[in-house]
């Protein structure tokens, strides 16, 4: 049995967790794992958004068919009532007992208010009722809001509340009664027990699912839950505002469905349906638990299989990867011995044309592309990255093999320093970006004079050096030249954000052989630049050393 040291463990374990195989099968996993949560949260989201549109349909039918059939009893009462307050006999308003007599007529024939009938007469106390009761002719009616309403002509719904003399719920249902003169004379009143048979028994004994307390009838002119499938909520005030939104929406006007959270913190989908007769809404409510109880049960599927596919994957995929990447460790064994150079540095031979193969080929082109990136570098750190041209270290390097060249071919060579007039100007009044666009333009008039092998180079700021090599003793003569080209090349205005802007040069030329330096070369170029720059004009100066 072979007896591991904890060292040989330790790199054991670090070439299998620095093993490309390892990290792909890890990366293979997290993916699958990734897909499979994302599949597992849009799988869910779909199911219960799609089940959230067909749930709240549902409620939002029932809602409908539960305020219709309220809608209809409401109005049949209210129309019997108006229809009794036109045909009761006026004459009868002033005699009770008849007048009682009426009223139990009409209610044994129509009973549509459990309660009972009875009229109010102006001075707010019952005239009669049926069936009679004797504390009603005690109670003063004016200030209840359906007599008020009355008296003013119009029917109307009163306020649900708790009846004076039945002590239960109850609604009162008010209409005009019309003198002979055709003034209001009384007010006729029929109440209705909010527990009567066949007024709001659907809502009240109706069931969703295995949940019993599903529906309100709420009036917002009230602000109270009018009945409720929960018997301790009837007659009870609304929550404030901010409890509920989709309450709060209701009682806005809004009537649909949607999911909300109510004011106990329970989630549940609402559907809300007008009662157009009585002002009211109806709201059919059924626990987001227990409508969506399908989509928990496929969330509790989904992990279960998802664990399994994920148990079958690795075994396969570990398989396959080793199989599959053998290849590419062959690759990286190749490139590794081309590192320790035991092999030349060039492009790996691609023996297969698949993925491995792609990134072989990509691998070669990265490799062509640094080198192209290495002479890029190179270029740019011998040359002015605004104008393109030689920067000062490229034209030290070019002066010193001019000079040597010089020497060995008795030649002469011209170095001409140049300084822009007026530049300063350009750049204080229009600014540093107008400044490089005349540099710029600057730098493209004068490599246009100069010859291919002559080097023109941008030092610094607005200094431009143009050396002219291989030149033999008319070099005082070729040299004024070019620097005449270079003056008259400044004779045109430089445009500049759509204005001609005139600019003048200093030049200053030194002559020398290959004896001389390049530093004194430089230095009296300078110095002769200086004395055409303190003339106050552009012009050029030579120095012969």
């Amino acid at each position: 049995m072979t007896v591991w040291t904890p060292i040989e463990e330790n790199m054991i374990l670090r070439r299998v967790f620095d093993s490309i195989v390892t990290r792909l099968l890890v990366l293979a996993l997290l993916i699958v794992a990734a897909g499979s949560v994302s599949r597992y949260y849009a799988l869910t989201n779909f199911l219960h958004e799609d089940l959230s549109k067909v749930v709240e349909a549902q409620q939002l039918a029932l809602a409908n068919y539960v305020a219709r059939d309220i809608n209809d009893k409401v109005a049949q009462r209210e129309d019997l009532l108006i229809h009794l307050a036109a045909v009761l006999p006026p004459s009868l308003l002033r005699q009770p007992s008849r007048l009682q007599d009426w009223l139990q007529e009409h209610y044994q024939y129509q009973p549509l208010f459990s309660v009972g009938l009875f009229v109010v007469g102006p001075d707010g106390r019952a005239i009669a009722d049926y069936p009679p009761r004797a504390p009603r002719q005690l109670v003063r009616y004016g200030d209840r809001d359906y007599v008020r309403m009355a008296f003013q002509g119009h029917a109307y719904i009163g306020r649900a509340a708790i009846g004076r003399v039945t002590r239960a719920p109850v609604l009162p249902i008010s209409a005009p009664v019309r003198g002979a003169d055709g003034k209001i004379a009384a007010v006729l009143v029929g109440v209705t027990a909010l527990a009567a048979p066949n007024f709001l028994d659907l809502m009240q004994h109706t069931r969703i699912g295995d949940y019993r307390d599903s529906f309100l009838l709420i009036s917002p002119r009230d602000r109270q839950f009018v009945s409720s499938s929960q018997p301790d909520m009837i007659l009870q005030p609304l929550p404030p505002p901010g409890v509920n939104p989709l309450h709060d929406r209701a009682m806005a006007g809004f009537r649909g469905a949607g999911i909300t959270v109510n004011a106990k913190g329970v989630e549940e989908v609402s559907a809300i349906a007008s009662v157009p007769r009585a002002g009211w809404f109806v709201v059919a409510r059924l626990p987001s638990s227990e409508a969506f109880a399908t989509v928990e049960r496929v969330k509790r599927f989904t992990v279960r299989n998802t664990l399994t596919a994920l148990a079958v994957f690795t075994l396969f995929s570990s398989l396959g990867l080793y199989i599959v990447l053998r290849p590419l460790f062959q690759a990286a064994c190749h490139a590794d011995k081309m590192t320790r150079g035991e092999l030349p540095l060039e492009p790996i031979p691609i023996r297969r044309n698949d993925e491995v193969g792609h990134l072989i080929a990509a691998f070669n082109r990265l490799l062509h592309k640094l080198n192209d990136q290495q002479e890029e570098l190179a270029r740019m750190a011998h040359h002015d990255s605004l104008t393109g041209l030689p920067n000062r270290s490229l034209l030290s390097d070019r002066l010193h093999m001019a000079l040597a060249q010089a020497q060995r071919k008795h030649a002469r060579l011209a170095l001409l320093f140049m300084d822009l007039d007026g530049f300063k100007t350009i750049n204080d009044n229009l600014g540093h970006r107008a400044g490089d666009k005349v540099l710029w333009q600057v730098a493209q008039r004068l490599a246009g004079i100069v010859r291919q092998t002559d080097t023109l180079a941008r030092i610094g700021g607005d200094e431009f050096v143009l050396l002219l090599s291989d030149l033999d003793d008319n070099a005082a003569e070729i040299a004024q030249t070019v620097a005449e080209k270079c003056l008259e090349a400044f004779d045109t205005p430089f445009l500049v954000a759509g204005s001609a802007c005139k600019l003048g040069i200093s030049i200053g030329i030194a002559l020398g052989d290959g004896l001389s330096t390049s530093d004194s070369l430089l230095q009296a170029a300078d110095q002769a630049m200086y004395r055409v720059k303190k003339t106050g004009h552009s012009g050029s100066e030579i120095i012969s050393l």
